[in-house]
């Protein structure tokens, strides 16, 4: 068999920046501090222009990875977070002094776990892709080794990462025991066809037990909220965009390899899922009165709408779940992003009280942030608003109306909270002064984008509605 290793390019262009950015921090001690981060931001712009430029040969890549535009549509918007990560690490690591070599190396290696999982044909290549993520993510959880609040963070997520990896891995196995193959839609089918036996079941239920954990769906996301107060803001960012964004690309490929019986068996637990995340996430962000808290109650809350859509993935909804992970992925990463850029230099601002009046003192950031806040409330013209939209629509049109109605419920709880913060920032004089590092070229290029790419999705979508509905009949056939 012939090895196209160009059809991988992203991936190897990946790996050798991060093999890069690991021989540049030990063998050039005396570097310039802008080395690291220009080597990762060009390994990131040259794995993006090969996924963009580069068509692969076959739709697979030796059975292993999926080439199709589906992996390719997810790979190139990994390859964006990763991007505007970069953006807002730069002056941020710079000041609190962790700009060396393991941060930007593993924000590469971490990318590249991202778009193995979202690829993923073979069950042994998801689980190798997800650790790889996971091993990366808790070392830069960790990356500020001064701090007690990030060490303890990494800690929880390190155990909970463990126990929701033994799930995950006992659940492969037992599919692969009950089919024997490790093939991802082979290995679905053959539980399609004898989805009665007891063990199917068990594995189905071991394997969406190790997923929630990792995409914090109720009630496996009690790890949330102090994982990501205790991470580096922009750490937090790429966390809660980008993890997500790779493991809801697999869950909706396992999805829509399901059916007959087995997918009878899981729809309804799906349903269960959706409102309990939705429901759950937005009341007990209401009460918060730490933003990055408050933050990681509503991404859970954002898992349910998701969760709520791939419900009615057999029915039509794929584009709408393609969609609303781009845009949730944007405007995700930039209000946690936008949080570090407005922080102080030995602390992220969490307090409430520490963004009272903040919106005068930082008029430019505090207005992408505010956007960041409506579009994640789905309030108009930002892109969440059309974003939610598309995903209700899509599953009323599948008749689950009562999931629709919480839904929308918890849309109207949601707004509460969101303007909690913008009250603060723009009704309330200043306590105290805040010593705010001025931000940088790149925080400035970062914010903009993620500013204009919510406006503009938010205003003229076709374009990218278009390429997603060709992309999901391709993937549907």
């Amino acid at each position: 068999m012939q090895i196209h290793w160009l059809d991988i390019l992203p991936l190897m262009i990946l790996n050798a920046g991060g093999l890069v950015v690991f021989c540049a921090g030990a063998f050039l001690p005396r570097r310039p501090p802008w080395l690291l981060f220009w080597l990762s931001v060009l390994a990131t712009l040259g794995a993006g222009a090969a996924a963009v430029l580069v068509t692969p040969t076959s739709p697979d890549f030796l059975g292993l990875l999926d080439l199709s535009s589906y992996a390719r549509f997810f790979t190139i918007l990994i390859l964006v977070i990763t991007f505007l990560t970069l953006l807002f690490l730069h002056r941020y690591s710079l000041e609190r002094g962790f700009a060396n070599d393991e941060l930007f190396a593993l924000i590469l290696y971490a990318a590249v776990g991202m778009v193995l999982v979202a690829a993923a044909l073979d069950w042994l290549m998801f689980f190798l892709g997800l650790e790889l993520l996971s091993l990366a993510l808790y070392v830069l959880i960790a990356i500020r080794r001064a701090e007690a609040m990030g060490q303890e963070a990494a800690v929880k997520y390190f155990i909970l990462g463990a126990v929701s990896s033994a799930f995950l891995t006992f659940g492969i196995a037992l599919l692969y025991a009950a089919t024997g193959t490790l093939t991802i839609k082979d290995s679905l089918a053959g539980l399609s066809m004898t989805a009665s036996l007891p063990a199917f079941g068990l594995s189905l239920a071991l394997i969406l037990v190790g997923i929630g954990f990792k995409t914090s769906f109720v009630p496996f996301h009690l790890w949330t909220p102090d994982v990501y107060e205790g991470a580096p803001a922009p750490v937090t960012a790429f966390l809660s965009s980008g993890s997500k964004v790779a493991l809801f690309a697999a869950l909706t490929r396992f999805a829509l390899n399901l059916a007959g019986p087995a997918w009878e068996m899981v729809w309804p637990v799906l349903w269960v899922l959706a409102a309990a995340t939705m429901t759950v996430g937005n009341l007990t962000a209401v009460y918060q009165t730490r933003v990055k808290r408050l933050l990681a109650y509503s991404s859970v809350a954002q898992m349910g709408y998701l969760l709520m859509a791939l419900v009615a993935v057999k029915e039509g909804s794929l584009p709408a779940i393609m969609f609303y992970l781009a845009i949730y992925a944007v405007m995700d990463l930039g209000a946690f992003g936008l949080i570090g850029s407005l922080s102080e230099t030995l602390r992220d601002l969490d307090d409430l009280k520490d963004f009272q009046g903040i919106g005068y003192a930082h008029p430019w950031r505090s207005t992408a942030f505010v956007f960041c806040l409506l579009s994640l409330a789905g309030l108009p013209p930002a892109a969440g608003f059309l974003g939610k939209l598309i995903i209700f629509w899509a599953v009323i049109k599948a008749d689950f109306i009562i999931l629709a109605v919480i839904g929308i419920i918890t849309v109207i709880i949601s707004i509460y909270y969101y303007f909690k913060v913008m009250v603060s920032m723009y009704m309330w004089e200043r306590l105290r002064g805040l010593q705010i590092f001025r931000p940088d070229p790149a925080v400035w290029l970062g914010g903009g984008i993620i500013f204009l790419l919510l406006f503009w999705l938010g205003v003229y979508p076709t374009p990218l509605l278009s390429v997603i509905g060709r992309i999901a009949t391709l993937f549907m056939q």
